[in-house]
């Protein structure tokens, strides 16, 4: 499965829909948490509280979703809101999202993988790891001054970055309720064949 595609391949959006639905638990009883790490005072680091805010307005969705430009989960209280997080979502499986900055052929790439996302490291901060699984968006090019990099990138790329990964999480969103759907409608097949 491919788990790294740029944001405006044709396929981009039902690639990362599924590379999405592969690393979420199978288990209907485990709460998922999309958690948007970035800041709106930055056009490269607005990615992520961009990617919350669209999904906001995207209709319903199977997973809790923090992190917003009304309400961005940042360096300054990336912790707090951790704490918050796990507090009330027992056991959740949380899935990170960040912009980071990469290669110059590599900008506009979206990773879907498994495992905590590190954030800030861009900027040499030293942030908890967050995630279950992570999603992140290069925006810029790494290796010199990454806070005036990210300060200076392009908002027409991170918006449309920001609106194919929204839109891929929404379709596995979709993807996942039709399959919850079909176990419960399974299992309660079972239990009327059980209870014949």
């Amino acid at each position: 499965m491919q788990n790294k595609f740029f944001y405006d391949e044709p396929n981009a959006i039902s690639q990362l829909a599924s590379s999405l639905l592969y690393l979420l638990p199978t288990s209907n009883h485990i709460p998922i948490v999309i958690v948007c790490i970035g800041t709106d005072r930055s056009t490269g680091d607005a990615l992520g509280p961009l990617v919350g805010t669209m999904l906001g307005q995207k209709g319903t969705l199977p997973f809790y979703v923090y992190g917003t430009l009304k309400d961005p989960i940042h360096a300054v209280n990336l912790e707090d809101k951790l704490q918050d997080i796990r507090q009330q979502h027992k056991h959740a499986f949380l899935i990170a999202i960040d912009a980071c900055l990469g290669r110059v052929k590599n900008i506009g790439m979206v990773t879907v993988e498994k495992g905590p996302l590190k954030p800030g490291a861009a900027v040499n901060k030293n942030l908890p790891s967050v995630g279950d699984a992570h999603i992140t968006g290069i925006v810029n090019v790494s290796g010199f001054m990454e806070f005036f990099v990210l300060q200076n990138t392009r908002l027409h790329l991170v918006m449309n970055m920001a609106e194919t990964i929204a839109t891929g999480i929404y379709e596995a969103g979709i993807q996942l309720k039709k399959q919850q759907r079909f176990a419960s409608l399974h299992t309660n097949e079972l239990k009327y064949k059980l209870s014949e």
